[in-house]
């Protein structure tokens, strides 16, 4: 495929990425985890993409974080908070919506 249509692939698929992020860690999880979890659910990303948007979303309060120190390594495991499970439904909603309209463009 083309470098250009490539890039217009990447920007559509960003923001799909945060919103599956605060799907997907409504149940505890890790980043490598989160990563491979992603990967099977057709959301490619890598950790130099997935770890910085962690942070953010925990900034801004979306996500909340805690060690687990229990296993040999310790692991970072993020959560969507209240605030980040609201966003996930009025994200979610707004996609479905564009969803229908650009569907509605064929027709």
């Amino acid at each position: 495929m083309d470098e250009g249509f490539e890039t217009h692939r990447q920007e559509l698929r960003r923001g799909t990425v945060v919103l599956a992020c605060l799907r997907l860690l409504r149940e505890p999880g890790y980043g490598y985890g989160l990563l491979e979890d992603l990967a099977t659910r057709g959301f490619d990303t890598d950790a130099n993409t997935l770890y910085p948007l962690l942070r953010r979303l925990e900034k801004q309060g979306c996500l909340v974080s805690e060690w687990n120190t229990d296993e040999a390594r310790p692991r970072k495991f993020y959560r969507t908070s209240e605030t980040g499970d609201r966003l996930a439904d009025i994200l979610t909603a707004d996609w479905r919506a564009l969803a229908q309209a650009i569907d509605a463009l064929d027709g």
